[in-house]
């Protein structure tokens, strides 16, 4: 097994539980090929930064890595972006444009949310990993491009494959050797390791002297479910960090939903009212709790929700808490 996290390759990626030790297994392992990789898990466990890992401790450190996030774009901007286009291709295309794919020459592409593309973005992916060339939109020239790629998800794939909805060849392409992130909530004797490394970057990061946690804080987030995982475990330390009047967080400075061991359902609320409309009441709190504490940064509270940006507008509007900002 992996040494400890000091020890390791991988000293950006915190965890020395045994689920974590398996991961670092299989990193140190694929690290020395060229095999395309598929990191699973939920949003916010930290998929990036595996990839990130394998690729500069890796033969290709040298070349670029180059990242893209399959869900926040539509299918013709992510088709632009991966393969790049020609003058005059549409409107617009005043000049031509490398793709990402060209970028990522001798290097790496991470494409996170693949389940995500359409079927016709995975046909013309496909043909990327099996003949090595791209063509850009409007033109007719084939370009080779030597490039690893590492694919990300919080789908299921399998169960993609079986609907019909993602192709069967290219999974198996692209799962040549998978790497499942484990949540937080599986790990959380990891909970200690992550929240001291957070609470040491972001007290040197607004210079401001924060030595620990206090037994009382460190149990409300080791009971806490973390349903952002990782991301929302550092968000909540920076918040804490900003917050805290000592010199020790304490279960003052953390938020009111890791305080309250998160939002749990009422069976009197279902009793009286929807299922529907508790679920919904839930959302609008935590939407609202994570705007206020985030000072409406909306990049920030959808990377904790795992939603994009333009869907946590939606249901800013729906919510109405657009308005309740203003009269406030």
């Amino acid at each position: 097994m992996p040494e400890k996290n000091e020890e390791r390759l991988f000293p950006e990626i915190i965890g020395e539980s045994p689920k974590m030790l398996a991961v670092f297994e299989i990193m140190q392992k694929v690290i020395k090929t060229d095999s395309t990789v598929l990191i699973t898990g939920e949003t916010g466990t930290g998929k990036e930064l595996v990839a990130r890992a394998i690729h500069y401790n890796g033969k290709r450190k040298d070349g670029a890595f180059v990242a893209v996030n399959c869900s926040a774009l539509t299918e013709t901007l992510l088709e632009t972006e991966l393969f790049g286009h020609v003058k005059g291709s549409f409107t617009g295309a005043i000049a031509e444009k490398k793709g990402l794919f060209e970028v990522a020459d001798k290097g790496t592409f991470f494409m996170d949310e693949i389940g995500d593309i359409s079927q016709n973005l995975q046909a013309k992916l496909l043909r990327v990993l099996q003949e090595g060339v791209i063509k850009k939109v409007g033109g007719t020239q084939d370009i080779k491009v030597d490039v690893r790629l590492i694919a990300a998800t919080n789908r299921d794939l399998t169960k993609e494959v079986d609907r019909g909805s993602f192709r069967r060849d290219l999974y198996y392409r692209i799962s040549v050797v998978e790497i499942p992130i484990p949540p937080l909530r599986e790990r959380k004797e990891d909970i200690p390791l992550l929240a001291d490394y957070f609470l040491r970057r972001f007290s040197q990061k607004i210079n401001k002297e924060v030595k620990g946690f206090s037994p009382a804080a460190l149990k409300l987030l080791y009971d806490y479910d973390w349903p952002g995982n990782v991301r929302e475990l550092e968000h909540e330390i920076e918040r804490a960090v900003i917050l805290t009047e000592t010199n020790e967080i304490t279960p003052d400075d953390l938020s009111e939903r890791i305080r309250s061991g998160g939002m749990a359902l009422k069976i009197e609320e279902i009793k009286i009212r929807s299922l529907k409309g508790v679920l919904s009441n839930y959302e609008k709190k935590i939407i609202g709790e994570l705007l206020m504490e985030m000072r409406w940064n909306k990049t920030k509270v959808a990377e904790v929700l795992g939603i994009t940006r333009q869907a946590l507008n939606k249901k800013i509007e729906r919510y109405d808490l657009d308005r309740r900002k203003k009269k406030g």
